[in-house]
């Protein structure tokens, strides 16, 4: 009798990956039946927007499946899923008739995505931190998407104030913090990398102060 001493091929979980795609499939189902229901509650039900909710939600799905398997597919499933919450956040603006006044959530969600992106941070500390910069960045340009429909829904009225600006001048502080951070690591090309942030935030602050002036 000769002994098997080949390896055993590795079990995949299948239960495992079929309970995240139920759960996934779930969540975008009850997400697109609410929606649906709020849109004929309104009065506003445009139901033809359901051939943008419907895959906007699958995506979604597909997405989170893959987020919520871990490992290299991680991030795969979390860019996966941003691109389908944005086209379901289209499809539930059509089918709830509220694209006026909702729009700036367009904004607001790709720049939240791009600063979710923080959670995979490089472990080279030039890469972080101008992985770092952009993460703010975008957080920043979130703000503009609140502003947007704050104003957009009449909230808040800026009268004749140059608000914009001051989102300008916050980037430039955001990248010259991020070159100072950078300069407290001991690495290859950071005389370079301060340099390269430092003249872009200088930019951004004179321009930022000069629209808010309203020079």
């Amino acid at each position: 009798m000769v002994a098997d001493t080949g390896r055993a091929a590795p079990r995949r979980s299948y239960p495992k990956i079929l309970r995240h795609w139920a759960t996934s499939l779930a969540v975008a189902g009850v997400a697109t039946a609410a929606t649906t229901s709020l849109a004929q509650t309104t009065g506003r039900f445009h139901w033809w927007a359901g051939f943008v909710l419907v895959p906007g939600a699958l995506v979604c799905a597909g997405g989170g499946a893959l987020l919520a398997r871990g490992g290299g597919r991680a991030f795969a499933g979390y860019v996966v899923g941003c691109v389908g919450l944005l086209v379901f956040t289209v499809g539930t603006l059509l089918m709830t008739g509220t694209t006026g006044r909702g729009w700036p959530v367009l904004v607001m969600l790709p720049c939240l995505a791009v600063a979710g992106t923080y959670l995979w941070r490089p472990t080279d500390p030039l890469a972080r931190g101008l992985h770092r910069t952009v993460a703010l960045l975008a957080l920043a340009g979130t703000g503009v998407g609140v502003t947007l429909m704050l104003i957009r829904n009449r909230v808040v009225d800026p009268g004749e104030t140059h608000w914009w600006g001051g989102f300008v001048l916050l980037a430039g502080v955001i990248i010259g913090g991020n070159a100072v951070e950078l300069a407290r690591h001991r690495m290859p090309y950071r005389l370079q990398a301060v340099t390269l942030l430092l003249g872009p935030a200088v930019v951004a602050a004179l321009l930022g102060v000069r629209m808010l002036r309203g020079w």
